[in-house]
């Protein structure tokens, strides 16, 4: 028998829902990342499911106000509730710095060094959802 009052048990982060304006230029954006297309948009859902070579999943829902003017969670005074960045590991923040400078796509943020040693840049997407680019600290 469960006792009730043990925890639900978490294994993992199955995907990452980011709600989108336009769904070609967050294409273009998360591709830069090195996540592709994998399916979607889906007749009766507006979302497109995409995954990286690590399988990490992220869902674009297609259905964001286009004049949209920011991030209501970041971008403005009040503070909202809510979800505020997502951290994707990345192996090496130099390289990380590099490729992105590479590809024309300017940190918001950082970099910057945590107290346990781990470090990250943080970048916008094109609808200024917040995207952590994290390095765990050395062994």
């Amino acid at each position: 028998m469960t006792s009730p009052n043990r925890p639900v048990e978490i294994v993992g982060v199955a995907h990452l829902g980011i709600r989108v304006a336009d769904l070609e230029r967050s294409l273009r954006f998360y591709e830069q990342l090195g996540f592709r297309h994998i399916a979607g948009p889906f007749e009766h859902e507006p979302v497109v499911i995409l995954e990286n070579a690590a399988g990490v999943e992220i869902n674009l829902i297609i259905n964001a106000t286009p004049a949209s003017k920011g991030n209501v969670l970041m971008d403005i005074a009040e503070k909202h509730a809510g979800y505020t960045h997502v951290a994707l590991l990345v192996p090496s923040l130099e390289e990380t710095l590099a490729r992105l400078a590479a590809l024309g796509i300017e940190p918001s943020g950082g970099p910057v060094t945590f107290p346990n040693g781990s470090r990250a840049v943080f970048v916008r997407d094109p609808d200024r959802s917040v995207i952590e680019l994290h390095e765990r600290a050395p062994a």
